[in-house]
């Protein structure tokens, strides 16, 4: 199940990165493709990007809504919410662990021979307050004199859009390396803090910061795809904590918002058949382990 996973990621990558005339074009896509919601946390301006990011879209919805009421114009933006919406109470944050591109290079850094480290689990809430300040609050109310705001989780702190689209933008626009200030170079400093940290530790970047993430995590009661666990069949041997890379102890808290269904608990560690995939109530478990029948003396 970990290689159908890993070659999940792969086309998920590929398919929200496909754009590939960028090296002649030397700009972003801006074909027909731009108007359909990446799962996952994909920049809007990659080179190669056939889709809009979620996170992005919502900023730059809240930053021009007051200026687009004042001029009579009542963009709501219903289908970005609607689509985020529709993948949440789908798949919740099995979209992290089956179709972010960034998680996947976060999952492979990881693989990178080196000593390991947990992160700290109360760092799990930054990225509610990533959420609630940068994609929601800043955009909408720090605006300037024309009403309109600016995507502040994209601008100051995404280190998925500054490996995707900021540093190979540089390399086909030249012209734009005499922009370069203090505002990229901040951004810079975060890319390689979570690039680095990815190597040390699993998912850094998803557990502690990712803002989509946590708008995922908020479906985990009501997500129709998710894993469960059998108490009747649980010893709490804790073979799946050591597995997660989410660090979720899957046998004290299986409704745990951290977890991205990656199966793992499921399909490696369990031997008990107790974790189980649910698809809308109705569980999907795997065969039944059975011990060798006893021989006749």
């Amino acid at each position: 199940m970990e290689f159908i996973r890993k070659w999940t990621q792969f086309f998920f990558g590929f398919l929200m990165n496909g754009y590939w005339a960028f090296p002649a074009s030397r700009t972003i896509y801006q074909g027909p493709l731009k108007v359909i919601c990446a799962p996952g946390l994909n920049c809007y301006s990659c080179p190669a990007a056939t889709t809009y990011c979620p996170l992005g879209s919502i900023q730059q919805l809240l930053a021009n809504l007051r200026f687009s009421l004042e001029a009579g114009q009542y963009y709501l933006g219903f289908y970005v919410i609607g689509s985020m919406g529709v993948l949440g109470g789908l798949f919740g944050r099995m979209i992290c662990g089956w179709a972010c591109p960034f998680g996947f290079f976060q999952e492979l850094l990881y693989k990178i021979p080196s000593k390991k480290f947990e992160v700290p689990r109360l760092l799990r809430y930054v990225k509610y307050f990533f959420l609630v300040f940068f994609v929601f609050l800043l955009p909408l109310l720090v605006v300037d004199e024309y009403g309109i705001g600016s995507p502040w989780f994209c601008k100051y702190i995404c280190p998925a859009g500054t490996a995707e689209a900021g540093i190979p933008m540089l390399f086909l626009q030249p012209g734009l390396r005499n922009t370069l200030g203090f505002l990229f170079l901040n951004k810079l400093v975060i890319m390689i803090i979570f690039i680095g940290w990815s190597v040390f530790a699993s998912r850094p970047f998803c557990r502690t910061s990712c803002p989509l993430g946590a708008f995922y995590a908020l479906f985990k009661k009501v997500r129709l795809i998710k894993l469960t666990l059998d108490l009747n069949k649980c010893t709490h041997c804790k073979a799946c904590h050591q597995v997660c890379p989410m660090g979720v102890k899957f046998n004290e808290s299986p409704e745990d918002a951290e977890c991205i269904s990656c199966l793992a608990c499921m399909n490696r560690a369990c031997k008990f058949d107790a974790i189980s995939l649910e698809i809308g109530g109705a569980p999907l478990r795997a065969p039944e382990r059975r011990l060798p029948a006893a021989k006749n003396v």
